[in-house]
């Protein structure tokens, strides 16, 4: 690979971060508008809960790209919000499955809108060539 092709992957990564940052910026101004008590970081636990409910906290940790510290704190702070609760597994005792509450379950098509919407704009203003920022 020549020195220009590496240029140009390393100036596509930055792009696609500078992306990720500006949706996830503007989902958590919608999550903020709306009125929900809620984190980018915590949806995305809550994500793949709706997912597959019932998953262990360490296939949050393969499925999110989080180390166990982090998705304790979160499963912690999600606990707290009555979003989620800890079931110790019936065949292994230090395995912990993460289960939605119902108030978890009620937030999702609310929360799976916004997210639309948010990509939706983020395709329009990437289809549109306009130079600014989300």
């Amino acid at each position: 690979m020549s020195n220009n092709h590496f240029k140009k992957a390393n100036y596509t990564v930055l792009l696609l971060v500078k992306l990720h940052t500006a949706i996830a910026r503007r989902l958590q101004k919608k999550f903020n508008a709306s009125a929900m008590n809620l984190t980018i970081e915590q949806w995305s636990v809550l994500y793949h809960l709706w997912k597959r409910d019932g998953i262990s906290q360490q296939e949050l940790c393969n499925a999110t790209f989080r180390d166990k510290p982090s998705i304790t704190r979160l499963v912690d702070n999600l606990e707290k919000l009555n979003l989620v609760k800890r079931v110790a597994s019936e065949n292994d005792r230090r395995i912990n499955k993460i289960f939605l509450t119902k108030q978890a379950q009620k937030l999702q098509e609310q929360t799976m809108e916004l997210a639309e919407e948010t990509l939706n704009e983020a395709l329009e203003y990437c289809a549109s060539g306009k130079d600014r920022s989300m």
